[in-house]
């Protein structure tokens, strides 16, 4: 692990100096402003570089166009598979070029981009190049577009984290400052890109620590989260990700909470999988022959492959996890399919992400969490179980909140975040239950889908403070 630079304001210019000098409220008004615009804005460009990717390689290469979540569209996607033969290709040749770009221009792009967002927040403030977020924009674009298993997230905090990252080099902030504008940038970023602003927020304050909260991010995160979520929504909508799914959900009965104590155990067993899985994935592409170009252009021919056989597994997923959200979409996926998804997705991402391409994790995540609350809600519908909800939304919602809240240790960020996505605050008697369980049995582990994340405060302290001393 690097040193860490000593840093801190030296009179850099007129700007740096103002703002410096500035006193707390001041300061973070305008950093936290001007970093919630660009994160703004570079969530719009990233989102049209990822559709018109999509509407190209996939939609006219390939004759087949993916569904989509409500707030992007809702198109239902194609019945079939016009060219087959195609698919595999496109998702090899996206994912050929993709690492190519990474390899060549910024070897840092690789991977799903938060966990560099959050080590620099840890080592280095400055340390994020410009050029990895022109990079991590196109390669992602490339992998998703293609029919990658990935998230938008990754890449829209890597931006913002990067503008951050800019501001803390050329405003000559303190390291302290530093780390908080770039863990602005993370929680803008991925808050904007989903239209989660509260979400976005508490993740900004709460990403970078297993067991811990930043409080000195919160304030702060609630001006750039607003910011960047104005600038998206006005150009891209304000319409919740899907929808406004159990809208007419009520918590009436205390017996419905064992279907989520269910549902809490098996997010929490899903979850441990999907990080194993993942980082175990990387762990043996690293070991194996080949170049950095040629081993994620093999995992995305391998997931265009399976793709052919599920086609869930392709690009995010968030139109097949917005057609979990009800009965009549649902009944319509054999049930051996919906039971197979969470595993199948999680192999897919890992193949698609984990041997080097370019992609959020955090995506794929909600897409796993909502088949698994689909399945469990399929099963009880099979067996006429007793106090099972007419419909399959509550179950959806809450396991996107559980299954990945639990192994990314951001259970209320998480939880208000998909609250947002779908509108559904009035889940959250469930939804407490199952995420605080799964979050519960994921703690007592060692395992966390972001291995950047320090233990607390403290802990991340003492490592500065020892990367600093001078060794003998």
């Amino acid at each position: 692990m690097r040193a860490i630079p000593d840093g801190g304001p030296n009179g850099a210019g007129p700007v740096a100096a103002f703002v410096n000098r500035s006193g707390y409220l001041r300061k973070w008004l305008l950093l936290g402003v001007v970093i919630g615009v660009i994160a703004g804005l570079g969530a719009v460009v990233f989102y049209l570089a990822l559709d018109y990717a999509g509407q190209f390689l996939l939609g006219q290469l390939g004759g087949y166009h993916v569904p989509q979540a409500a707030g992007d569209g809702g198109d239902t996607g194609s019945a079939g598979f016009e060219r087959p033969w195609a698919i595999p290709l496109i998702a090899f040749g996206g994912a050929l070029v993709s690492a190519w770009l990474i390899a060549r221009f910024a070897p840092e792009a690789e991977g799903h981009g938060t966990d560099d967002a959050i080590e620099a927040v840890h080592t280095d403030p400055r340390g994020i190049r410009g050029r990895a977020i022109v990079v991590k924009t196109i390669a992602s674009a490339l992998t998703i577009g293609s029919g990658g298993s990935g998230g938008r997230e990754g890449p829209a905090a890597q931006i913002s984290a990067g503008f951050g990252s800019l501001l803390t080099r050329r405003l000559d902030l303190s390291d302290d400052d530093g780390r908080i504008a770039v863990s602005l940038g993370i929680g803008a970023g991925i808050g904007a890109i989903f239209g989660t602003p509260l979400g976005g927020a508490v993740l900004a304050a709460s990403i970078v620590y297993r067991k811990d909260f930043n409080y000195e991010t919160l304030i702060p995160g609630f001006i750039t989260s607003a910011a960047a979520y104005a600038v998206f929504g006005s150009i891209l909508g304000f319409d919740p990700l899907f929808g406004y799914v159990a809208a007419d959900f009520r918590f009436d009965h205390p017996a419905l909470l064992l279907w989520f104590v269910v549902l809490g155990l098996l997010s929490a067993a899903i979850g441990y999988l999907y990080a194993r899985t993942f980082y175990g994935t990387r762990a043996l592409t690293a070991k194996l022959p080949g170049g950095k170009v040629i081993k994620p252009a093999i995992g995305g021919l391998a997931v265009g492959l399976l793709g052919l056989a599920l086609p869930q597994v392709l690009s995010s997923g968030y139109g097949w996890a917005q057609q979990a959200t009800a009965t009549d979409t649902l009944m319509a996926i054999p049930l051996w399919i919906v039971l197979l998804v969470p595993f199948a997705k999680i192999l897919a991402t890992s193949l698609s992400i984990g041997t080097g391409g370019s992609g959020g994790i955090f995506g794929p995540g909600v897409v796993i969490g909502a088949f698994v609350g689909a399945g469990l809600w399929r099963l009880g519908e099979l067996v006429d179980a007793p106090g099972l909800p007419d419909s399959p939304g509550v179950f959806v919602v809450v396991g996107m909140m559980a299954c990945f809240g639990s192994v990314a240790h951001a259970p209320l960020a998480v939880l208000i975040m998909v609250a947002e996505m779908t509108g559904s605050f009035s889940v959250a008697p469930c939804a407490l239950v199952a995420v605080g369980l799964a979050y519960l049995l994921i703690s007592r582990t060692d395992v966390s889908i972001y291995e950047a994340q320090r233990v607390d405060r403290e802990a991340a302290a003492a490592e500065r403070a020892r990367l600093r001393t001078p060794g003998p």
